[in-house]
């Protein structure tokens, strides 16, 4: 067992993105066996890798007007990576200057690891001192795709995760060893065709923030896992703000907390995710903090995953 101690407290939230902006993105046939989120659009792949990066320019644009600090990165052209734009699988980067890298399901995704990313982070001032690999498990056929699989309360050292094909117990458990969390483990489904079946991500059902999360409590459907979860989050002052499945559906429950200029704290999301709440439930969040929401209807169409996949957090230390 590595034990990464936390030196420093940490935050919930951070002011500072990683994103990749796309060359080649369209729908991905390795991850739709299990991401039924993602759709067909009957454009040619250029047009849409095209309509991404525009929804992908504006979104970046909105982020930095709020004052959100956003490192773009471009994609590599010769990867072949259709899914670059969402980072947030492959890597994580934690405030003791730890970064994880993470197994993946997909074998084409597996190309999207960059060491020259860390490079680039360190450019920009942040120190990076440990790396934890978790790659070796794919020989295995064992995964866990980062924080769209881990979903952390970092405050309270705990982190929660829907098991699925792309989130194995065992690496969890292992993650949440050298990480120092506690770790809440559940199953969340969806109706596909009439049968329930697996979420591929806990961070679609399921967003943790400062003082609330959002999350599709009808997603458990084992009443004790449902109840563990819900006991864990009021424990931790969690208000908890409950969505349908048809909101998750629109993406409602792939949102990301974070702050902006002034400290000002947002919460993030796309903007069908935004028309899908009902009135209640956006006062409900701006009780806690202002919305920030721009379109990316092609990116989840395709892609199957929305704002908060397309966002790594940096919580990296500043040299």
């Amino acid at each position: 067992m590595l034990l990464l101690v936390d030196f420093f407290k940490p935050m919930q939230i951070t002011n500072t993105i990683l994103m990749i902006r796309p060359v080649a993105f369209r729908k991905n046939e390795q991850t739709a066996v299990n991401n039924y989120f993602q759709e067909d659009i009957s454009i040619a792949n250029s047009e849409i890798n095209a309509k991404a990066q525009k929804e992908f320019d504006q979104f970046v644009a909105t982020l930095r007007h709020y004052g959100v600090t956003v490192i773009v990165v471009d994609d590599n052209k010769d990867n072949d990576t259709p899914d670059s734009i969402f980072p947030n699988n492959w890597v994580s980067f934690h405030h003791t200057g730890s970064v994880a890298v993470y197994p993946m399901f997909a074998e084409n995704r597996r190309k999207e690891r960059r060491e020259d990313i860390f490079d680039i982070l360190e450019s920009h001032g942040f120190l990076i001192n440990t790396v934890v690999d978790y790659t070796a498990a794919e020989q295995e056929g064992v995964f866990l795709e980062g924080t769209g699989s881990i979903l952390k309360d970092r405050v309270n050292q705990k982190a929660y995760c829907a098991l699925s094909e792309r989130a194995h117990e065992e690496l969890f458990i292992e993650f949440c060893e050298d990480f120092d969390c506690f770790p809440v483990i559940f199953t969340a489904n969806q109706t596909v065709n009439g049968e329930r079946k697996p979420i591929y991500h806990t961070n679609v059902m399921m967003a943790m923030a400062e003082t609330f999360v959002v999350i599709c409590l009808d997603a458990i459907d084992d009443k004790k896992e449902r109840k563990n979860v819900v006991e864990h989050l009021r424990k931790d002052g969690k208000e908890i703000i409950a969505i349908t499945e048809a909101q998750m559906h629109a993406f409602a429950g792939n949102m990301l907390q974070v702050y902006g200029k002034d400290d000002q704290r947002f919460m993030v999301m796309s903007s069908q995710a935004f028309q899908s709440l009902r009135e209640d439930q956006i006062a409900a969040i701006e009780e806690h903090c202002a919305i920030v929401h721009s379109p990316l209807d092609t990116i989840e169409t395709c892609g199957g995953g929305s704002a908060r996949c397309m966002m790594a957090e940096v919580f990296l230390p500043k040299v």
